[in-house]
This record gives structure tokens, C-alpha cells and sequence, in this order.
């Protein structure tokens, strides 16, 4: 075994079935109660992971031409086929201009946008309740939801919608900062606590009271200033709703994606180190203090790039990645990117619906994701999936 601290660390993700704790069938399993494997044996392996990947994949390919043929004026997955090669350069255009600008202008950003967000958000949450060991958390607990609603609001009452996604960001990192200054400053002020000042249940609370704060700012600029159209406007955005979306959006938000969603991938054996308790990850060779703080920031950037283009779309970060640990386990490597791919699939449909079940009336898509996460979260807690 490697003596240096990717070394250690790497070792020690192998052996995170069998000692660390994880979420199990009755609850918050300590490993007391469970037979020891040999290392690098855990549950839902190799195999199983790449099944799933394989199998999400697939699905999420169908699913993005199922959803862009489904709507008022029917197309067949042919023309989505055809319009998309012949926009790549690939064959001619062989869909009239009206039916092409409703699959490339229309549709397709959209989906493409809810695909980005959903597997983001999923990829979040599940970093999320690795950082501060709380199955209940989501993208939205370091108070970048509400800081991004002060700034969507603002920008909506004064007329100024073109710069509703930059203001959006500039919000949650206002947030992000409010929320990590308060927590340090908590922990500096206690003396104590391993990891410095940044420890999870610092962290939380922080998040906590900002997330109030900005919420009663948010409430007291709807209250004083959105009448007609602007409160309809601002309505919907804090409800989640990818109306209206375009290239810009998938550009905005499958860049941050790509750029921060795969390094927080690959952070998979940190996140498994820390599932042993701080004290521990800074015995493998983790820098505790400075991983926590670069894996909350980026998991704060990329929350905040898709909340700016899609508004605050609760419980896909919440409820994906138990879905997914039921079925590959607690390993990070696995849970990652399938949390991801899970996410895509599941807001891909979830906005078709919404913008399809009451037509010609469209819901917000939070309204949908909250539907169906509650009760699903709640069948979870019945059955002590969740501890």
C-alpha cells in the first residue's frame, strides 16, 4: 500500500462498505450489525455500476428525443433526428423552417437545459450530504436559493428580465460568501472543532440564517414593489420553470456542468474519506479544512449557474441520490455520476410534464418535482431508508 496520502486515502475508500457509516434498510447502518467483507467487495460493484451507467445513459439519449417530439404541433423522432444532424452539418435539412425552428429553437434547448440542471442538482446534493454527513441536505443549504431570489427579484421589479441569470448568480454568491464568513467566524469564535471553522453543523446553521435573511429580503421586495405582470414573473421563477430557455441557457448551464461538474466527480475518494468523520479523513492524509471549503465552493458555483438560468427547483437534489444509493451503494465513485444521470433523466420528464399535462397552461416545474418528491420522500422515511 502507497504510503502517501492519495495512497491512504485510496485504500480507504475501498474499505468504506464495511466501516463507515452508511444509509441502509433500517436506518443509519454503523456497521455493528453487518458482516465484514474483504476490502474493495462493496455493496453494488463494478458490475452494477456500469449496468446502471449504461442503462441511465440509454435512457436519457431516448428520453431527450421522446421529450422534444411530445408538444402541440407532433413530430416524429425522425424529424428530431434530422433537424439535429442537418444544424451539425451532418445531411440537408429536410423539415420545413417553421417545424425545424420548433425542434432547435424550441424544444431542444429546453431539454437539453433540464437535462444540465437536473443532473446538476443531483450531482450537488449528493456532494452535499457527503460534506456534512446529513442525509437531509440539498444544493439549496448554504442559502444559495434565497440569495439568488433577492437578485431575480430585483432585476424582474425594475424591469431590467435581460439580466435576470446574472443578478440570479450574483445573489448566491453573495449567499455563499455570507454563509461561509458566518460559519468561520462561528468557528473561530467557539475555539474548538476539528476541520476549522467549517464544520458541518457550523455550516448548516450558517446556511440556515442566511437562507432566512435573504428570504425576508426577497419577501419585503415582492410585498413592496411586484404588482401585475412583474409578480406573475417573479411567481414563477421562485416556483423553478425552464420557460423560455434557450442556447444561452444550455450554454450557461451545461458549461458549469462540465467545468465543475467533473472535478467534483473525481473528488470521489475525498468525499469517501469523510464519511469517516473529520478526524479521521485528516488521519488518511485530507486536508479537512481547505477540501471542505473547494468542494462547498464549487458545489455552491455550479448550484448557483443553474438556479440562475432555471429558477429554485426543489427535491430533485434531495431525493435522487438516496434513489440512487439504494441501488449501487454509498461509494462516491458510483453514486456521482449515476446521481447525475439519474437527475437528467428524471427533470427531463418532470418539465415535460409540466409543460405539457394542462396545455395550453403551463406549470412551473417545481411544482411537479415537489409533487412527486414529497410523497416519494416520504414512502423513504416510512420504509427508514433514511436515517
Amino acid at each position: 500500500m502507497s504510503s502517501t496520502p492519495v495512497g491512504r486515502v485510496a485504500s480507504a475508500s475501498e474499505r468504506i462498505e464495511t466501516t463507515a457509516p452508511r444509509i441502509g434498510p433500517r436506518g443509519l447502518d454503523t456497521g455493528a450489525e453487518r458482516p465484514t467483507r474483504p476490502a474493495g467487495r462493496p455493496t453494488g460493484g463494478r458490475g452494477s455500476f456500469w449496468v446502471w451507467a449504461v442503462a441511465l445513459g440509454a435512457a436519457l439519449a431516448a428520453s431527450v428525443i421522446a421529450a422534444v417530439t411530445i408538444g402541440p404541433a407532433g413530430l416524429a423522432p425522425t424529424d428530431v433526428v434530422a433537424s439535429v444532424l442537418a444544424h451539425l452539418g451532418i445531411g440537408e435539412p429536410t423539415l420545413s423552417p417553421l417545424r425545424d425552428g420548433i425542434v432547435w429553437e424550441l424544444r431542444m434547448p429546453r431539454v437539453l437545459t433540464a437535462a444540465a440542471v437536473g443532473a446538476g442538482l443531483a450531482l450537488c446534493g449528493a456532494v452535499m450530504q457527503a460534506l456534512t454527513r446529513n442525509p437531509l441536505a440539498d444544493p439549496y443549504l448554504l442559502g444559495l436559493s434565497s440569495g439568488a431570489s433577492v437578485g431575480a427579484v430585483i432585476v424582474i421589479v425594475l424591469g431590467v428580465g435581460l439580466l435576470l441569470p446574472f443578478a440570479a448568480f450574483a445573489g448566491a454568491l453573495v449567499a455563499l460568501v455570507a454563509t461561509l464568513a458566518l460559519a468561520g467566524a462561528a468557528g473561530r469564535g467557539s475555539g474548538r472543532g476539528s476541520g476549522g471553522g467549517l464544520s458541518p453543523t457550523r455550516t448548516v446553521l450558517a446556511g440556515l440564517a442566511v437562507s432566512s435573511m435573504f428570504g425576508a429580503v426577497t419577501s419585503l421586495v415582492i410585498f413592496w414593489s411586484a404588482t401585475g405582470d412583474s409578480y406573475r414573473e417573479i411567481l414563477n421563477w421562485l416556483l423553478g420553470s425552464l420557460a423560455g430557455t434557450d442556447w444561452v441557457s444550455v450554454a450557461i448551464a451545461g458549461g458549469a456542468l462540465v467545468a465543475i461538474g467533473i472535478p467534483l466527480i473525481a473528488s470521489a475518494r475525498t468525499l469517501d474519506a469523510f464519511a469517516f468523520g473529520d478526524a479521521a479523513a485528516s488521519a488518511l492524509g485530507v486536508h479537512v479544512g481547505r477540501s471542505r471549503l473547494l468542494l462547498l465552493g464549487g458545489t455552491a458555483l455550479l448550484t448557483g449557474a443553474l438556479v440562475a438560468v432555471s429558477g429554485s427547483i426543489g427535491f430533485v437534489g434531495l431525493i435522487l441520490p438516496h434513489g440512487v444509493r439504494l441501488l449501487v451503494g454509498s461509494r462516491h465513485r458510483a453514486l456521482l455520476p449515476l446521481s447525475a444521470l439519474a437527475g437528467a433523466l428524471f427533470l427531463v420528464w418532470a418539465d415535460t410534464a409540466a409543460r405539457t399535462l394542462f396545455d395550453p397552461r403551463e406549470l412551473p416545474v417545481g411544482i411537479i418535482t415537489a409533487l412527486v418528491g414529497g410523497p416519494v420522500f416520504a414512502l423513504l422515511l416510512m420504509r427508514r431508508r433514511v436515517s
